[in-house]
């Protein structure tokens, strides 16, 4: 039958457009298919074909794996490396070892089983060849027609028998789609699938929005106006932010367009999501308010070690600010990479208050000052306890209420209160050296203490696998912080 399998291969292959190895694989499997169907089905089979006569040999096969191995689980498919080495073989662990056995005729049934093989196969080089042609176009927009439409999502034609799939998850909420109509996507992934690899497109996606944008804007694709960031609220709201590279451009005006036609295109192929075009700025209190639209922001205060900000409105516009469901704050939020509270202006003043009048309270009760002295320091920004035992003290200096003595004497009692509140906590402080060290923070400092590095001597002493055990730390930040804490060693050298 070597001859009926060569006609085989060349008819498929001249049928479906497909390279003839597919083929012959495919007869390969359908013959180690119908094999163990005759010898039993827990065997590993190996058949191969001679691409040039169509003969074929059919060899049983082991995988060797370690005496200790724990996989070890069927003598049918699997052979112990001992064992092998005691039948004479020259195997090593994870190769094949093999016997010869008799072939079965490519008959009725292999051929039948051949045929669904090489059907399964055809189909997925089919697709394979299809998406080939899309998997470096990942990040792009593409636009196909509605092919059908069932409870995966939609099936969009791109041409070529090419199709892609709108999963649900990424469709706009409550869009209609009807078959025949043009449609746009963003080309998120090439998803591998049991039935082969499939074009995935979304249009819920932020890029979706991004690419919209560069479509429809000129000086963004001309690098004039460059987009800064962007958050969706699929099919109801969205912001984006712009900033210009050039002088004398509107980069608002320009995404708005001419009585708002650029952005009234995009908003139509979002099914009606409004967008907002937002002013980036460097200052990120500014950029904040500017993201807060239509919202006009009276107050704010921030909060930078938290990344937070109280957002500070008129009463009467406090819904509009917050937004339906808390949108536009949300959407704000996402936008900046700040976590934004907003409240009216006389909470926000009160909230103000309340927070001063505490660190006020804590600086008199720990520090044992008089409330004039306490009231100076948090008018000048200090706001912990840390912050007067550890500010650089040239920064102190620049207080005209308080000369060296009092500045000294400050940080010595709030030295002491931070001593006594870790001792009563049972927490490990560092030593003043290597607070003071450069490229040390006081956060890392307090980790280095609970790990039991106290001082820059103790620092100099580790080694960089053993300071990468902290969370955050990479290779060169460790190296440069033990160079830094053993300076003084190269110092007494040389002295």
């Amino acid at each position: 039958m070597n001859k009926e399998i060569l006609y085989v291969v060349d008819a498929v292959s001249n049928e479906k457009d497909v390279g003839k190895e597919l083929i012959f694989e495919a007869v390969e499997t359908a013959l180690e298919m119908a094999t163990r169907k005759r010898y039993g089905m827990q065997m590993d089979v190996r058949v191969q074909v001679d691409r040039q006569t169509g003969d074929y040999l059919t060899f049983r096969r082991w995988k060797v794996l370690d005496d200790e191995d724990p996989e070890f689980e069927s003598p049918e498919r699997q052979i112990l490396l001992s064992y092998a080495r005691n039948r004479g073989l020259d195997a090593q662990i994870g190769d094949y070892v093999e016997e010869p056995i008799d072939s079965v005729e490519f008959g009725r049934i292999a051929a039948q089983t051949a045929k669904q093989v090489i059907v399964a196969k055809v189909r997925e080089a089919e697709r394979e060849k299809q998406v080939s042609a899309y998997r470096d176009r990942v990040g792009e927009l593409l636009m196909g027609t509605v092919k059908r439409l069932d409870r995966k999502g939609i099936f969009l034609d791109l041409g070529g028998n090419a199709e892609a799939l709108i999963p649900r998850e990424e469709m706009i909420l409550r869009e209609n789609a009807h078959v025949g109509a043009r449609m746009r996507g963003f080309l998120k992934e090439i998803r591998q699938e049991p039935r082969g690899p499939m074009i995935i497109v979304s249009r819920t996606d932020v890029n979706f929005l991004i690419e919209l944008m560069k479509l429809e804007v000129p000086e963004i694709n001309q690098e004039m106006i460059e987009i800064m960031g962007a958050a969706r609220d699929p099919g109801l709201r969205a912001k984006i932010a712009v900033r210009a590279n050039v002088p004398n451009i509107d980069p608002v005006g320009a995404c708005v367009g001419m009585r708002g036609s650029r952005i009234q295109t995009v908003t139509t192929e979002l099914n009606g999501e409004r967008v907002d075009i937002v002013l980036w700025d460097e200052d990120i209190a500014t950029y904040v308010m500017n993201s807060m639209a239509p919202a006009e922001v009276l107050s704010i205060v921030v909060d930078e070690e938290n990344r937070t900000m109280d957002i500070g409105v008129d009463q009467d516009k406090l819904s509009q600010a917050i937004g339906k469901g808390g949108q536009n704050v949300r959407l704000a939020s996402e936008l900046t990479g700040w976590t934004l509270n907003v409240m009216s202006v006389d909470e926000a003043e009160a909230k103000t208050a309340a927070e001063q009048q505490a660190i006020l309270e804590l600086f008199v009760s720990r520090l044992d000052v008089d409330e004039e002295v306490a009231v100076i320091l948090v008018e000048e920004g200090f706001s912990t306890l840390e912050e007067v035992a550890y500010v650089a003290r040239e920064e102190f200096l620049e207080i005209e209420a308080f000369d060296e003595e009092i500045i000294d004497e400050l940080r010595n009692r709030a030295r002491t209160a931070l001593l006594t509140e870790a001792i009563a906590k049972d927490t490990p402080i560092p030593a003043d050296d290597l607070l003071n060290m450069d490229g040390m923070d006081k956060d890392l400092a307090y980790v280095l203490a609970g790990m039991g590095i106290r001082t820059m001597e103790d620092l100099a002493e580790q080694s960089v696998d053993e300071l990468l055990e902290i969370e955050g730390m990479d290779e060169e930040r460790a190296g440069t912080l033990i160079m830094t804490a053993r300076a003084p060693w190269f110092e007494d050298e040389q002295s």
